[in-house]
């Protein structure tokens, strides 16, 4: 027995020895969370040195904070109708439809003419905004294609596998129409006056409300924890910051690039409208108050560029 005991003992000190970490290991976390910290100060200071990116930071951080704000609801109930999360959708793709047309490909043909792209007239304006508007869904198409998303797909005791695999693809679809938004709001402030970047900015971030409280009650519908689909619909609006920097970043250093990079950004997000958005709201048959939500987003977002613009 006593034999038996001090086994037991030192194979309790054993896994302790190996679930704590060594000195080494403490050393290398050391060494990475230094050289994060660094890399983050010198974005930092990149960041506040560019008033073009910082302007884009923040109006990207307003629509992140906006699709967070969005999810609350769900804290307090967990029922959305159908129809209105349909109508939502819809409104959803006329703000995204509208700021294409008069944010991004509007001053993007602009852009072209001005900059004398291929002779800058108005047909090699419009080949060059062409070429960025398919460019960019076929970026997106690719994107959609490739990108190994089924594995955060777990079976779940209640719960079709169907439907949490539907959920998932549908919050990464949120997620990756999000990078669209970022770099059309990063594109958006190196392209435009202050104004027009702002209601582009501005409209994105009124239809990212709705989107963070689809996202929160798809999950919640699927199984999930109230609290989890509340994070996560919070997250997938993360990356509109980071869009936004790396858009205004690199379109606004470079004047050849801004035709392109407006016209890259409404060929991302007309692919995400088209390829999820729509399809969602009309797979439910409410289809008359989803294409109702999309006349009032479109007219919603065209009055704010054309007031602010």
């Amino acid at each position: 027995m006593n034999d038996e005991s001090q086994h037991l003992q030192a194979s309790v000190a054993a896994a302790r020895s190996r679930s704590t970490p060594s000195t080494r290991e403490w050393i290398g976390l050391a060494i990475v969370t230094a050289g994060a910290l660094a890399l983050a100060s010198q974005f930092w200071q990149f960041v506040r040195s560019d008033p073009v990116v910082w302007n884009a930071l923040l109006g990207g951080s307003v629509a992140a904070l906006a699709t967070a704000l969005g999810t609350l609801p769900v804290v307090f109930s967990q029922k959305l109708p159908e129809r209105l999360q349909d109508t939502l959708f819809g409104f959803g793709a006329g703000v995204m439809l509208a700021a294409c047309a008069f944010s991004l490909i509007i001053p993007g043909l602009d852009a072209a003419k001005n900059i004398g792209v291929f002779g800058g007239g108005s047909w090699a304006a419009g080949g060059v905004i062409g070429a960025a508007i398919l460019l960019g869904g076929i970026v997106l198409m690719v994107m959609d294609r490739v990108l190994p998303h089924e594995h955060f797909i777990k079976g779940r005791e209640g719960q079709s596998a169907k439907q949490l695999r539907r959920t998932w693809l549908f919050v990464f679809a949120i997620a990756l129409h999000n990078v669209p938004e970022g770099l059309a709001i990063g594109v958006g402030y190196a392209g435009n006056n202050g104004l027009r970047a702002d209601a582009l900015a501005t409209g994105i971030a009124i239809q990212d409300v709705p989107e963070g409280l689809v996202v929160a009650v798809a999950l919640l519908a699927a199984g999930y924890k109230r609290w989890f689909a509340v994070v996560i619909g919070m997250a997938s609006g993360l990356v509109e910051p980071l869009g936004a920097v790396l858009g205004a970043a690199v379109v606004g250093h470079s004047a050849l690039l801004l035709p392109w990079g407006l016209g890259f950004a409404a060929g991302a997000m007309l692919f995400v409208i088209s390829h999820e958005i729509i399809p969602e709201s009309h797979r439910k048959g409410h289809e008359a108050f989803a294409t109702s939500g999309l006349m009032l987003g479109f007219v919603l977002m065209m009055l704010l560029d054309t007031a602010l613009g």
